[in-house]
């Protein structure tokens, strides 16, 4: 089927008479209550319920092989290709399938907050709290924007549609494809709407770097003084928490892009984990829940409708989706000036990383090529201790391109804006996990606030034997012992044991990435 074929069958679709375009939050909620798809809690957010997938199924998830972007996109377990002809016979069963259905909801917007860069999109939902969603997580059209726009990119949810791996050519009834030609995803066989947002992040994560633009999964924010600074981490590490300052105005909680502009939000909306979420901990995300709100997979009483963020019988990966808005201590629009500083969070359970340390360029490229943090005993079956766990640039996942090509582009701006870089660690401190203690949040606040106000530019340092880190010798707020972790342990041959032993990890994790220059080899990992 050419791509003509495939446009107008498109076309045909969304001049059904079941589908609905751009309802407005009332209207989606009424839908999602009249048709059993979820239900009101307390607060005025919809509650919905994925059944068995209540995360992303990253082993269902293709690239379509084709001849534009064959030999450019990082192909492996991560990126894995699927044929044109796979892709095309599933595009024609799953727009059938939609024409059949009562109702489409379909939502028109925007992935990127800077004009000059914004991808229109839409999205075709079988459901409509998964619409909602969309409505919520991406930008919004004004009136005027609306009547122009024409989406660059579909993507099409289809949860109840399941593939036959024996007919259709996937590994299971669930698939995410990505067809870069057709600028389509197809999504079938799971109802969590993460898949939605995630395939668009993946999508600018291909499209951004054409344009010399560098696409980052993490957290933003902006000082009185109009400093710029990001938040790097994985799940754990306390990136939501430190980056929802309150003497600081949020751009964007997870996807941004850096331009020759500055930075901008790459969404309109955030998605953030709920569980054992309460005012006290996180109040903007706490207060941000109410109506149009979409709570995913959290366990709500049937009679007081009242949220239980304690309860993870469904899942411990609960999440709310609300818009920015929804956050009062926001930039309007979501767009900034280019970071003076640049956080990178590791929750180290092995207790052996300091709290904080300054980085090189070249180090700066190789922690963020590591993405270094730790899973604990009990996050996953079969963890019983501490593992380092390596997630390339913080987003591997969702990076079509080598990630070689992402570290350049952090290092050439790193180099051109004079941008400061931080490793932070909030894992533990005094001995591994069992042993010691999770450093105070308080000391991290601390340590993250002298960074962001320059205090720590020239301050004295000592360099850390195993990782050849600068650790500053003081900052404010922070007992010096607590800077330098060899200080903090009671027995020092055990600091170093485990020391050697994580400096192993990162070495071994680093040989993956074949076309790296020496210098962030030998400058930026620890010291063989």
């Amino acid at each position: 089927m050419s791509s003509v074929s495939i446009s107008n069958e498109l076309n045909e679709l969304l001049m059904g008479k079941n589908v609905h375009i751009q309802l407005s939050v009332p209207q989606l909620v009424e839908k999602v209550l009249n048709r059993n798809e979820g239900l009101l809690t307390s607060t005025g957010a919809v509650r919905a319920t994925t059944g068995k997938y209540t995360g992303r199924s990253p082993k269902d998830k293709y690239i379509v092989e084709e001849a534009s972007t064959k030999d450019k996109i990082d192909w492996g377990s991560v990126n894995q290709p699927i044929s044109e002809e796979v892709f095309t016979n599933l595009y024609h069963k799953v727009i059938h399938y939609l024409k059949e259905k009562d109702e489409v909801f379909v939502f028109k917007g925007f992935a990127g907050a800077d004009k000059k860069h914004q991808l229109p999109i839409q999205v075709i939902n079988e459901y409509a709290w998964n619409n909602l969603f969309a409505h919520q997580l991406f930008i919004r059209p004004n009136e005027d924007e609306l009547k122009d726009h024409k989406a660059e990119f579909t993507v099409i949810s289809a949860p109840n549609f399941k593939a036959d791996p024996s007919v259709d050519g996937t590994k299971s009834e669930t698939f995410i494809i990505i067809s870069f030609e057709r600028r389509t995803v197809l999504i079938g066989g799971t109802e969590y709407a993460g898949e939605i947002k995630k395939s668009i992040f993946s999508i600018m994560n291909y499209l951004l770097p054409e344009n010399n633009i560098l696409p980052m999964h993490c957290s933003a924010n902006v000082g009185r003084e109009g400093d710029v600074s990001l938040f790097f981490g994985l799940s754990g590490t306390g990136k939501t928490t430190l980056s929802a300052d309150p003497n600081r105005r949020l751009i964007g909680d997870d996807e941004h892009g850096w331009s020759s502009n500055g930075v901008f939000n790459i969404e309109g909306g955030c998605y953030a984990k709920c569980i054992n979420l309460s005012r006290e901990k996180e109040p903007q995300i706490f207060d941000a829940i109410r109506f149009g709100s979409v709570l995913e997979n959290v366990v709500v009483d049937e009679d007081t409708r009242v949220a239980d963020y304690d309860d993870s019988t469904l899942t411990e990966n609960t999440r709310a989706a609300y818009p920015i808005e929804a956050i009062d201590n926001i930039v309007v629009p979501s767009i900034a000036g280019h970071p003076n500083t640049i956080i990178f969070l590791t929750a180290d359970a092995f207790g052996v990383l300091p709290p904080i340390a300054k980085l090189t360029k070249e180090q700066a490229m190789y922690h963020f090529l590591s993405g270094y943090t730790s899973k604990l005993a009990g996050t996953e079956r079969g963890i019983t201790s501490p593992q380092a766990t390596f997630s390339t640039c913080f987003g591997s996942p969702f990076l079509p391109l080598p990630a070689t090509r992402y570290a350049e582009m952090l290092g050439e701006k790193i180099d051109e804006h004079n941008a400061k870089v931080y490793l932070v660690n909030t894992g533990w401190t005094g001995g591994e996990y069992g042993v010691g203690n999770r450093m105070k949040l308080a000391y991290t606040r601390a340590m993250v606030q002298s960074a962001l106000e320059g205090e720590l530019t020239n301050v004295e340092t000592v360099k850390d034997e195993i990782f050849g880190l600068e650790i500053p010798l003081h900052v404010p707020g922070v007992p010096d012992e607590v800077l330098q972790p060899n200080k903090t342990w009671a027995d020092q041959d055990a600091y170093e044991k485990k020391a050697k032993e994580l400096a192993a990890k990162f070495r071994e994790n680093f040989k993956k990435f074949t076309n790296v220059s020496n210098d962030i080899e030998q400058k930026g990992g620890p010291i063989a």
